[in-house]
């Protein structure tokens, strides 16, 4: 009898432990790369972003994430007609700023007008279990003093919340690094040191997937399970690929994503 009570006992305290473990609803969404209007000439751009909003539209997917470069030039008509066609979706959208945005180097005329124009520059939310984190990352690529002090702060703190049985998907412009996780630092990647420090907190804190753009080619890297993720733009690519934006499928146990071209361009 005691044999049997013991099994039952054990029985129940895994399916206690399997019932709260954090395991997340599968889920969908789609990353979009440079929208960048104007960079591939407006009317193309505003076009094939619109052509991008219609094909989301048609996808079972939940949100979509946009990965900084909204507008070629920072000004009130540029974001204008990039909020107008985005309203254009039929799920929520989450944006962030790249160099097109705040300047490469940002400063205080810059940010506050992006704030003002397109909300907060960094900031983050749960999805079905996940954690969305939404940096500025060029608040990482240049040191401008206090704003960048102040979103390292922010950063360290929003990702040291993520318990460690949750995953985390953090969203920035820049790559962090292109093709050698030694690479020198150029226009299109992060100070090594920089680098090291922002990979290692995230291996550190589950992150499974960092999503970038700015080069307007593929890069895909990994680093120690971190997928670095840079897609096609919606704009202009230099990699000779179609124009596009990937979508991506969240499960229990991986990761996923795929290229979808814009089908009318």
């Amino acid at each position: 009898m005691k044999k049997y009570l013991h099994r039952i006992l054990l029985a129940l305290l895994i399916l206690v432990l399997v019932s709260c473990s954090r395991t997340p609803d599968p889920f969908s969404f789609v990353q979009i790369c440079d929208p960048q209007l104007g960079m591939g000439g407006y009317e193309h751009d505003t076009a094939t972003l619109k052509q991008a909003v219609r094909q989301i539209n048609e996808l079972d997917v939940d949100f979509a994430i946009f990965c900084g470069d909204l507008v070629n030039h920072a000004n009130d008509s540029s974001y204008a007609d990039f909020k107008r066609i985005i309203t254009g979706l039929s799920i929520p959208y989450y944006y962030v700023p790249g160099n097109h945005d705040v300047g490469m180097i940002p400063n205080d005329t810059t940010l506050a007008f992006y704030r003002s124009k397109m909300g907060e520059d960094y900031f983050s939310f749960y999805h079905k279990g996940v954690a969305f984190i939404f940096t500025n990352s060029q608040l990482w690529k240049a040191d401008i003093g206090e704003e960048s002090r102040k979103h390292d702060t922010w950063f360290v703190e929003t990702i040291e919340s993520v318990k460690s049985d949750e995953r985390a998907i953090v969203s920035g412009h820049f790559p962090i690094y292109l093709k050698e996780l030694d690479e020198m630092e150029s226009y299109s990647n992060f100070p090594p040191e920089k680098r090291m420090d922002l990979l290692e907190l995230m291996r550190k804190k589950n992150v499974v997937a960092y999503l970038s753009g700015h080069k307007h080619e593929v890069i895909i890297n990994d680093y120690h399970g971190i997928q670095l993720v840079s897609g096609e733009s919606t704009s202009k690519n230099f990699d000779k690929r179609p124009m596009g934006f990937r979508k991506w499928d969240v499960n229990a146990d991986t990761l996923i994503h795929s290229f979808i071209a814009i089908y009318s361009y």
